[in-house]
């Protein structure tokens, strides 16, 4: 015979149902009602805390049809004791619950809601709605071991006030989310550039998407490269939205330790990194070297030397002159040469013609 587990207990399918129905009837429906009504904050789950499974609970139970008005209140009492459950499978998670895990356990539930009524009905109305909440406390106890374990306090550093809701009151709230020792410090970054370059400081991390509210990072400078933590040692640089700035066309003056402070808007510092940035002074420049000749030995006759040195370079022109004398000679005697055969080949040409007339004027008188 086939089991199951409400509330905690292991029934056969038939007992389960009885005995459910039996705790519930030992207190009439309508100071059932009130007890709810008055006590809502303290029975409202987390998955129930959402409008949207509420209204789905509620439409359902007003468009089944062929019921009777005892299995209309069996159901309703089923839901009432499933947000219990649901409250108490909360409570295993720290009783809280973001806005992101809240919207995904509820967009599972009401879709395996709307599937079950169409594809797991069997033929008790009763045994549906205990079998659909039932996996309800199991969708909701998934996600909620899956924020405990990457989502609650992400940061590894700093400070957060990350807004949950919390699973009893279906309130949200600001859930303290405090590092270890040293509380703000976000880590040491160690960069290095040449004179003239540029370098990005970036201080964002990835939880400070989950600040609520507006945020502002303080940079500052001090000369120094130990960490200090007095303000009043530190040289206000900058204050952004954004979450880096750029330093162009460095200097090695501006070497040094910057700090970056995340401040909410009561002036809160939520983390607080730094970079330790050296400047490489570009190498000097070499002056350039002028070549000296030695001194001319004692004795030396300057004159004698100058003389030498035109005489030279009269040789040398007289040699270019001839040079270019002697090429225009062989060009002219080319000339010649070429425009005299020119003139013994048309002169032959000349002749061949006259005597090929003379023979056929011979040819025509005979």
């Amino acid at each position: 015979m086939c089991c199951f587990s409400f509330l905690g207990v292991l029934l056969p399918n038939h007992l389960a149902i009885e005995s459910l129905l039996k705790s519930i009837q030992s207190r009439p429906l309508e100071k059932l009602s009130l007890a709810l009504k008055n006590n809502s904050d303290s029975v409202w789950s987390c998955l129930q805390c959402d409008q949207v499974i509420r209204n789905v609970h509620e439409d359902f139970l007003s468009s089944v049809k062929d019921i009777t008005v005892r299995d209309q209140i069996e159901l309703q009492q089923i839901i009432e004791h499933a947000y219990v459950n649901y409250r108490d499978t909360s409570r295993l998670f720290h009783g809280i619950i973001d806005p992101t895990t809240l919207y995904r356990a509820r967009t599972e539930y009401q879709s395996e809601f709307k599937r079950h009524w169409k594809e797991d009905r069997t033929d008790s109305i009763q045994w549906d709605m205990i079998n659909i909440v039932e996996k309800g406390k199991r969708i909701l106890r998934k996600h909620l071991e899956v924020f405990v374990a990457q989502g609650l306090c992400p940061n590894k550093c700093g400070l957060l006030y990350q807004r949950v809701m919390n699973c009893t009151s279906c309130q949200y709230g600001l859930y303290t989310c405090l590092s270890a020792t040293p509380p703000l410090d976000c880590g040491e970054h160690h960069l290095e550039a040449d004179e003239g370059e540029e370098v990005v400081l970036d201080c964002f991390l990835p939880w400070h998407a989950l600040i609520v509210g507006q945020t502002e990072y303080h940079y500052s400078w001090h000369p120094g490269e130990k960490n200090l933590s007095q303000d009043g040692e530190y040289e206000v640089l900058v204050v952004t939205e954004e979450s880096k700035i750029v330093l162009n066309q460095l200097k090695v003056n501006e070497e040094g330790t910057y700090r970056c402070l995340l401040q909410d808007q009561k002036d809160t510092a939520l983390s607080r990194m730094y970079f330790k940035l050296k400047v490489n002074p570009l190498p000097s420049t070499t002056p350039r070297l002028m070549v000296t000749f030695p001194s001319l030995p004692s004795g030396y006759d300057a004159t004698l030397h100058i003389l030498q040195r035109s005489s030279f370079i009269i040789i040398l022109s007289l040699l270019t002159v001839l040079s270019i004398t002697g090429s225009l000679v062989i060009i002219v005697n080319l000339r010649l040469t070429m425009k005299r055969q020119d003139d013994t080949r048309d002169s032959r040409r000349r002749g061949e013609e006259e005597d090929g007339e003379d023979i056929e004027l011979m040819s025509v008188t005979e």
